[in-house]
Order: structure tokens, then C-alpha cells, then sequence
């Protein structure tokens, strides 16, 4: 009932982005951890894969036997689909065979496409064609780019309801978290919502404490100066 892509940018970023006939999609699904790896678990969803998974992942084992070793001890995992990346950019995924048709999913160059219950196979084909072909963009803008795509192919069979975005890069908080719970256009909201973001909240969160600047920045006038910093290297940007 959900379709979702987990990828790691080439700024090193990791992230996941999920759209569904479900309420909240975002608030069970998508799992990132900064410097380690990103997963998703849907179908009928175990949140437990979450930060078993991402435990695994920081250790250091393979996405592979993180699968195996999820699914394998779940009695449930029939009904399951999750799909895993981690920051040295190695995937593994997984479709019980009892997820609803549609079902499946597609391994790229640096990202994973999974959905079940879709319109057809061409929902994760046209996502990751979408996602393959944007390289150029911010990893964000990718990402939402990519969902676009899944759904002008039909997405999920029943709807339309929630999306979520979820990225982290270099902190122990993500770089960005977005969250569509419940709207009529789902992907176009969780768009209009990104572009919000980069109004204050993505400079903003620039200066806040981070591994390199422990204390962040705490002059508002310097911080209201690096957002204008932030807009002037935007506007100089091509469109």
C-alpha cells in the first residue's frame, strides 16, 4: 500500500521518500540515520525493522544480512517489504510473497525503488527513472521528483493520503524531516512544503550546533545574515 525510494546523495546525505494510501505514512516508515544508512519497511509495516536495522547498519554488517536477519526472525515477514541502504552506498531489499500486487522492487546506481499494492510495475520503474535522471539536482528536489514521477504512473492502486521526506547528512538530527499525514495531493503538498523550507528553516538549521561548531551560531544577526547569505547563493544559481 506504499511505494518509497531509499538512496544516498553524493554529498554522502541519506534519505528516504514515501507516498501511500495511508495516514502517516511518514511517522512508521522511513528510517535514516546520519553516516549510517536509511531504510524503509512497509507493506504491512513492522516500525521494529527501523532502528533494529540502523543498529545493524552502524555496526557495520551488510544491508544483505540485515535482511535476512529482519525477516528471518519475523513470523510476519510474508506480509513485509523493506529495503535498505547504507553510507558506503550497499542495498539489499526484500517483497514477501504474500505483499499485494503490484509488488516488487528495483536496485539502481545508489538507490532502492519498493512498493506493493500499485497501479503496475511501472509506478517503481518510472521512480527510478525519475530519480536517475535528476542527478544534477538537489538530493531533496530528487527525491520529491522521483515520487512524482511514481505517481503520474499510477502510484498506489487506492490513492492518494501521505508522503514523507526524510534526509540526514552529517548530525544525530536530520538535515530535513517533512511529513504529509493527510491531503488530497500528497506529493504536490509535501513539494509546496520543501519549498517552504528553504524560506528560514534550511539556513536556519545550518547554524544550529553541529559536529564541526559545537555551540552553532548564536548571534542572531549573524544567523539572520547567513540566511540572506544562503538566498543570495541561491538566486545566483541557474534555473
Amino acid at each position: 500500500m506504499t511505494w518509497s525510494i531509499v538512496a544516498r546523495d553524493r554529498t554522502g546525505a541519506l534519505g528516504v521518500a514515501v507516498a501511500s494510501r495511508f495516514f502517516a505514512v511518514g511517522a512508521l516508515c522511513p528510517h535514516a540515520r546520519s553516516r549510517v544508512g536509511a531504510l524503509a519497511t512497509q507493506a504491512l509495516v513492522n516500525p521494529l525493522y527501523g532502528p533494529r536495522g540502523l543498529d545493524l547498519m552502524a555496526e557495520g554488517v551488510d544491508p544483505e544480512a540485515i535482511v535476512k536477519s529482519l525477516t528471518g526472525t519475523d513470523e510476519g515477514r510474508d506480509q513485509r517489504q523493506l529495503h535498505v541502504i547504507d553510507a558506503a552506498g550497499r542495498i539489499a531489499a526484500y517483497t514477501g510473497t504474500a505483499c499485494i500486487d503490484w509488488c516488487g522492487h528495483l536496485i539502481g546506481d545508489g538507490f532502492s525503488v519498493a512498493g506493493n499494492m500499485l497501479a503496475g510495475r511501472l509506478v517503481i520503474d518510472d521512480t527510478a527513472a525519475a530519480y536517475a535522471a535528476g542527478r544534477d539536482l538537489p538530493f531533496a528536489e530528487r527525491m520529491i521528483g522521483a515520487l512524482a514521477a511514481g505517481e503520474a504512473a499510477g502510484g498506489d492502486k487506492r490513492g492518494k493520503q501521505a508522503a514523507a521526506l526524510l534526509i540526514c547528512s552529517t548530525e544525530d538530527y536530520p538535515a530535513l524531516s517533512l511529513r504529509v499525514d493527510d491531503h488530497e495531493a500528497p506529493i504536490a503538498e509535501l513539494r509546496r512544503l520543501y519549498e517552504k523550507s528553504l524560506e528560514r528553516f534550511q539556513p536556519f538549521i545550518a547554524c544550529l550546533p553541529s559536529r564541526a561548531r559545537p555551540a552553532g551560531i548564536t548571534d542572531r544577526a549573524v544567523i539572520e545574515a547567513e540566511i540572506e547569505r544562503f538566498h543570495a547563493a541561491r538566486r545566483g544559481k541557474p534555473h
